[in-house]
């Protein structure tokens, strides 16, 4: 199989001087056309594969140029320009998904089928059968009313500007608050962050109501029974189904709950309360939590610094990314809410996109970022565009292990306090794997009750986050006693499924750390061949390509919550 192309890439530039120009449907209506001819009529594999590569070329410049009008987008969500262009991209989406899939259609039914496969790999085939299985014609205005609830949700969130402390803040910018050491901030800045969800109730429950029902809506036109797995098999998931997935919740349930139940005694220990209420939990210690010690452009700094040290590989890659501003990590009015990374093909980089807001959160949304921007990095070449970036599942291991993988340099960034950062790191990582599953169950939930009323949802979604986390104590907050908490998590309304990836991967990086930790060259060898695989194989291959366990498999979570409770108690966190 060849994985990699000699596909030209543009000479790169400065992010801020990348030139952006909405993409001519009716022209690449024209392209798909001329490619679907040439591979319908090839009497040879070669001419199919030159018909391959001209859809190959469609794609990346219109994925590049979507990219680049959503970061500009998200950057300043009121700029009217790309606000325009980020309409057009929820009408123009569906259109584009049409003409891949006929082209598709004829791919995976190609005589040369075989011949294929031994060129690109079978990964491209399984995939393009699921999206064949997930579109038709007849659900175009569907998605586009899909995408445009998504869109409402995001600037919802984006539009947040609370008064407190005399000046209008966003939901980032009031994080700090929530962990600041006087418990009566905490509680007021608490109550502004949740005040404007409840304020903004009717408007959230009405965008999810739609998307619920216009998602079960598609799911019945394509012959599914719910959304349930139809939404498996947009994201993919070609080895796994909702049944390994309630049982891998069970392990969780069963083996983590109750070590993320003795951390937060620890936690209510350390605090000197009796009582940890839902405005304690961001507060980790009596002295405060881990802060980086310096501004962003110092932690930017800093992060070089460490890059040039962890391997070749790394110091070529951050170069890149702050010699052309692949990066805009500062939070700003208007900018939408929270971290992701993205790429544009045609220059072979990736972006990184946060919202810094002083806490230790900005140094992990930083290294968690840049692992996605490695591994997108290290796949640049890949053959087939589709081979760029894995399943999201698999996209999250690169990110969580290069958490873990930054370990030894974290006094760069929190000097005297690096213990504190790592304590609440790693125990945050067991304390995340019971709220995923929270997450997970409810939105099975959901889409198995599509008629249930908001209320109806927000009483279920109480009901499991206290399975999950049974120590949850939300005072006299009534909205959050109604199970509130969840609107604020994007995932829920913009990706549905997509959040039990992130234990997965939190799974496979407690992994890396253990592995790390006994035998660092062998565990970084075996991230990095994890990386340059990018989308090239199913979750479940690329897991035993980096020598990982299946945590479907019971026993995997068990084999490595043993060094992490050993590290754990080490630890006298009551000094920290």
């Amino acid at each position: 199989m060849s994985d990699t192309c000699t596909v030209k890439a543009l000479p790169l530039v400065p992010f801020k001087e990348m030139p952006y120009t909405r993409p001519d449907m009716k022209a690449i209506e024209k392209g798909f056309a001329d490619a679907l001819s040439k591979f319908k009529a090839a009497a040879s594999v070669k001419e199919q594969i030159e018909a391959i590569d001209m859809v190959q070329a469609i794609n990346r410049e219109y994925s590049t140029m979507a990219s680049l009008a959503s970061v500009r987008h998200t950057i300043d969500t009121r700029d009217e320009f790309y606000d325009k262009e980020n309409d057009f991209y929820d009408e123009a989406g569906p259109l584009f998904s049409k003409l891949s899939n006929e082209f598709g259609a004829e791919m995976v039914k190609s005589k040369f089928r075989a011949e294929h496969e031994k060129e690109f790999g079978h990964q491209v085939f399984d995939l393009t059968d699921l999206s064949l299985k997930v579109f038709s014609p007849e659900i175009m205005d569907d998605l586009m009313a899909e995408n445009k609830l998504t869109s409402k949700y995001s600037k919802l969130i984006a539009s947040a500007q609370i008064e407190f402390q005399g000046e209008k803040r966003t939901l980032s910018q009031l994080t700090p608050f929530m962990q600041d050491m006087d418990r009566e901030v905490r509680k007021a800045a608490a109550k502004a962050y949740y005040g404007f969800f409840e304020e903004n109730e009717a408007a959230f429950d009405s965008i999810y109501d739609e998307l619920v029902k216009i998602r079960t809506k598609i799911a019945k036109k394509l012959g599914y029974k719910n959304f349930v797995q139809l939404a498996y098999d947009r994201l993919g998931r070609t080895e796994y189904n909702a049944e390994m997935v309630a049982n891998y919740r069970k392990q969780i349930y069963e083996l983590v709950v109750p070590i993320a139940q003795s951390l937060k005694k620890r936690q209510s220990k350390r605090l000197k309360l009796d009582k940890v209420y839902y405005y304690d939990t961001g507060l980790k210690y009596l002295t405060g939590n881990a802060v980086p010690q310096g501004e962003p452009d110092w932690i930017v700094e800093q992060a070089k610094k460490m890059y040039n040290e962890l391997s070749p590989e790394t110091k070529e890659f951050f170069g890149i990314m702050t010699d052309y501003g692949l990066m805009d990590l500062l939070s700003t009015k208007g900018k939408a809410g929270g971290g992701y990374c993205t790429g544009f093909p045609m220059y072979k980089v990736p972006f990184i996109f946060a919202n810094f807001n002083k806490t230790q959160h900005d140094v992990e949304v930083m290294t968690h970022e840049a692992g996605h921007a490695f591994q997108a990095y290290q796949s640049r070449d890949a053959r087939l565009l589709e081979y760029g970036w894995p399943t999201l599942e698999a996209c999250e291991i690169h990110s969580m292990s290069m958490e873990f993988f930054t370990w030894p340099w974290m006094e760069l960034f929190f000097k005297h306090q690096t213990e504190k950062f790592k304590f609440t790191h790693l125990s945050g990582a067991f304390e995340f794997l019971p709220y995923g599953a929270t997450v997970d169950e409810f939105q099975h939930w959901v889409y198995e009750n599509p008629e249930a009323s908001p209320a109806e949802r927000k009483a279920e979604w109480h009901k499991i986050e206290l399975k999950y986390n049974p120590s949850i104590d939300y005072a006299d907050n009534e909205y959050l006693n109604r199970g509130g908490f969840w609107v604020k998590q994007g995932h829920i309304f913009a990706s549905p499924f997509y959040y039990i990836d992130y234990t997965l991967a939190q799974v496979c990086a407690l992994q890396f750390w253990v592995k790390a930790n006994a035998d660092r060259k062998t565990a970084w060898e075996d991230y990095l061949r994890l990386c340059k695989a990018g989308g090239s194989l199913p979750f479940l291959e690329l897991l035993k390509l980096a020598n990982l366990k299946n945590p479907f498999e019971e026993g995997c979570i068990a084999s490595v919550t043993p060094e992490c409770e050993k590290w754990l108690n080490s630890i006298d966190d009551s000094k920290l």
